[in-house]
């Protein structure tokens, strides 16, 4: 199994992590114990000692999941990291309460990593004005836990300023090839190089979305591997970039499991010719949107309420990954205000469109589209 030693915190983690957020279940929504401890077995007994859980995961049952799981094998075996849940934290005393929620549940001596979780701009002024930072940092003197940072959704600016306003030991972000310039993106990335602050990767599959691509991008990868998954040249691309520290893969079968072993344990990074191929598919992705809209929110506010943009983003993921549960769950997350059937045609967007778009026509196609999901 490929390692990334950190010889600043003194750990040498798995370039594969165990995103513990997406085990197997049963009817009901409770985590398949069975099935997921021989998962979490398989993945240790290969190597894999990093495993990332949350408060929130598998609706707050996953950190003591992870608790009983991981008592089976050596403490100093494996790393484990949780995170304070910032959404719900709102005064000092919320962070205390749910901090000794999360050590009942985990029941560990000490984490090895603990972030400040869905950090944005807001949220980070928020732990700071109630003191949950300082707070934290002292638990993290007194031992709770050894290493101190924050996993991130948010603009590219908000992430700089988080990223350089103190002397982080990590910090975690969501990028994979398709999403370069999204949230801290790869100009993030480059951020944490010259700051010399590790990360963690994730969404590196993009939910999925990556796992299963059409017809023509998937023939991009086979031509020059062709007993490699789709996944794996996802998780490769990221992991070729040599400030990460660990990929989080949240896996729900054994099946991918196993896949992410043979990426894993003869780690390659990629080739020229690979990463042209990467580029190659991630421009046949976007060749299948259905409208040019950048998200620049000019024609917003919507006189009738209709979120614009959300619309369209949603539209054009659709259109390019095909991943028909991940689309249904954003659009059923949709406020009915928000959908495009709200539209009443006054063509006040299209007058401020700088790509002029026939925002009133695309809205009626995306809804027509998106409502038979």
């Amino acid at each position: 199994m490929e390692r990334r030693a950190q010889k600043k915190l003194g750990v040498e983690p798995s370039l594969l992590g165990f995103g513990c957020m997406r085990f197997p279940t049963l009817e009901g929504g409770a985590i398949d114990e069975e099935q997921a401890m021989a998962m979490l077995d398989r993945a240790y007994q290969s190597g894999v000692n990093y495993f990332d859980t949350a408060y929130f995961y598998h609706n707050g049952k996953s950190e003591a999941f992870m608790g009983r799981a991981l008592a089976r094998y050596p403490r100093e075996s494996y790393y484990l990291t949780s995170k304070l849940p910032t959404t719900l934290v709102h005064s000092l005393e919320d962070a205390k309460r749910i901090y000794a929620e999360q050590w009942e549940r985990l029941q560990k001596d000490y984490l090895d990593f603990y972030l400040l979780h869905n950090l944005n701009g807001a949220r980070w002024h928020e732990m700071l004005d109630t003191g949950v930072v300082d707070w934290c940092l002292e638990r993290q003197a007194a031992g709770d836990f050894r290493h101190f940072g924050f996993s991130f959704h948010g603009s590219y600016e908000e992430f700089r300023e988080i990223l350089t306003a103190r002397s982080w030991d990590c910090c975690q972000i969501q990028l994979n090839y398709m999403d370069t310039e999204e949230q801290a993106g790869l100009k993030g990335y480059r951020l944490t190089e010259e700051v010399g602050v590790p990360v963690i990767i994730m969404e590196p599959v993009k939910g999925g979305s990556l796992a299963a691509p059409p017809a023509d991008v998937m023939d991009v990868f086979t031509a020059l591997r062709p007993q490699s998954s789709a996944s794996s040249w996802a998780l490769r691309w990221v992991a070729s970039l040599p400030n990460v520290m660990t990929v989080l893969s949240g896996m729900s079968t054994m099946g991918q499991v196993e896949d992410n072993l043979a990426t894993f344990n003869a780690f390659q990074p990629l080739s020229e010719a690979e990463q042209a191929a990467v580029e190659q598919a991630a421009a046949l992705f976007r060749q299948k949107v259905r409208n040019g809209c950048t998200g620049c929110r000019y024609c917003m506010p919507c006189p009738a309420g209709v979120d614009i943009p959300g619309t369209f983003r949603l539209w054009n993921d659709w259109a390019m990954y095909q991943n028909r549960d991940r689309a249904r769950f954003k659009w059923r997350d949709m406020d009915e205000e928000e959908r495009p059937k709200n539209c009443v045609g006054c063509g006040a967007c299209e007058e401020k469109c700088p790509q002029s778009l026939s925002i009133r026509e695309d809205l009626v196609r995306a809804g027509e589209e998106l409502e038979k999901l």
